[in-house]
């Protein structure tokens, strides 16, 4: 089956990608709705100019889309885009998202193509021992009482893990960062032929509102062993 992949960067579109790939799909293309508003209802925002450079490292071609990030004109925005690739199916990341899940649903819907989500309704723990085990994910943002300054840029790994189950009992944060606690971007995954390495990159913190983001101002592909 031909499929483009909705690609943000971050964790859950590059286990998307991951299960198309294993599920033996033609991935076509990668598709980055690049938004201009931070406040998108329906794509990730912090450093999607690098699915540039993650597109290299896949080599699959990269479509990219554009929206102003206007509630629900957003969703025509992707719908512009997909009704002009030649597949069959689309495949997101959403996790838990009612709101992200059904408008791609119904996008796939009018343009008869078939929709998957491959990490929909996972446990979110189990989920996230998955991502460790998989990729090198790094959180690039974080919005949420609990989490400061000194998360951004940090790997995701089991001691991450095991603090943000404690962020959780706490304070009721998304283990996966679901509920837009955190964001992510994936630096390599078993796909990639180089990992990608942050040349230069800005911590921006605003303690008043608890959110930031690590903005990568340059970065390159690094050639495997």
């Amino acid at each position: 089956m031909r499929v483009a992949v909705l690609y943000s960067g971050g964790k859950d579109s590059n286990y998307a990608l991951y299960w198309a790939l294993n599920q033996g799909f033609e991935v076509k293309y990668l598709v980055s709705m690049i938004s201009e508003s931070e406040e998108s209802y329906m794509y990730h925002v912090p450093n999607i100019h690098l699915t540039e450079l993650q597109a290299e490292a896949t080599g699959i071609q990269l479509i990219k889309g554009f929206t102003s990030g206007e509630k629900e004109k957003e969703v025509e925005d992707l719908r512009g885009v997909l009704e002009e690739l030649d597949v069959e199916g689309i495949v997101a990341g959403a996790l838990a998202s009612e709101y992200q899940k059904r408008r791609v649903d119904m996008v796939a819907q009018e343009l008869g193509l078939e929709s998957f989500a491959p990490a929909w309704h996972r446990d979110p723990v189990d989920y996230m021992r998955e991502i460790i085990r998989i990729f090198d994910a790094v959180i690039v943002g974080v919005s949420a009482y609990g989490l400061d300054g000194e998360w951004l840029g940090r790997k995701i790994d089991e001691k991450a893990l095991e603090e943000l189950l404690e962020l959780h009992r706490k304070y009721k944060i998304h283990v996966a960062g679901e509920g837009g606690e955190f964001e992510t971007f994936v630096r390599d995954a078993p796909f990639f032929r180089a990992r990608i390495v942050f040349d230069e990159v800005e911590k921006i913190w605003d303690g008043y509102t608890y959110s930031g983001v690590l903005v990568v101002r340059r970065a390159h592909l690094e050639q495997k062993l």
